[in-house]
């Protein structure tokens, strides 16, 4: 049978660390420092150190803050412009495009930005569904990526066998969760030389954590699992 792809976005279809991380950033910092009364120094520092701990901004400030998730997300990802400032090798659309099997994003970003992102990179009728953020709640709490429980119910909603599935990533972190569960993994590596965050955990690009079960640098390379 063929495999059901799960795509993580930024990073992974697109080059984000060129031209849209610094943007996200920077209009999460102007939110918390608009929101919390927070000089813009120590927002700043409250952004990366929330990022740092639990793997996306918005759960920190939901956690300690009392932020609600929707205005968050619709306040710092409107990006205005955005379309012109996204990149992706044509050969990787290609590849896509003619990749067999069933195809879901995956994503902590919100849904409006993730299908704004796959229509201007003309994806959007690549996937069979976008799984966003909005859609990672456990007993009404946001448990993004890369938390277990959130992945469980996921793929129950869908359907989707996890023995079947492949999650396709640049965030060792999050193939890391997928692996226990028994999904095969992918660190797509394309793009990270040019991550301002640079490689996750001190292992190099050049490493390959055992719960890794490929790296690549081409969406190309996933015909062979096809």
């Amino acid at each position: 049978m063929k495999p059901i792809w799960l795509f993580d976005l930024d990073n992974t279809l697109h080059d984000a660390s060129r031209a849209v991380f610094w943007r996200l950033n920077g209009a999460m910092t102007d939110y918390i420092e608009a929101e919390l009364g927070l000089p813009r120094v120590d927002a700043d520092a409250l952004r990366l150190r929330y990022w740092r701990r639990y793997g996306a901004t918005l759960l920190g400030l939901e956690r300690h803050h009392g932020i609600r998730a929707a205005h968050f997300l619709a306040q710092t990802h409107t990006l205005a412009g955005l379309e012109a400032d996204l990149h992706m090798p044509p050969s990787h659309r290609e590849a896509l495009k003619r990749l067999p099997g069933r195809k879901f994003l995956l994503t902590n970003a919100p849904a409006e930005y993730a299908k704004r992102v796959l229509t201007a990179l003309d994806l959007a009728s690549c996937f069979e569904g976008v799984i966003a953020i909005e859609h990672m709640r456990v007993f009404g709490q946001l448990r993004p990526k890369p938390d277990v429980r959130s992945l469980r119910i996921i793929l129950a909603r869908h359907k989707l066998p996890a023995h079947r599935c492949v999650l396709v990533e640049d965030t060792v972190a999050n193939l890391k969760a997928a692996h226990r569960l028994g999904l095969r993994t992918v660190w797509m590596q394309h793009y990270l030389k040019h991550n301002p965050h640079g490689p996750e955990a001190g292992i190099g690009l050049h490493g390959r954590p055992p719960w890794v079960c490929a790296r690549i640098r081409s969406l190309r390379s996933l015909h062979a699992w096809s």
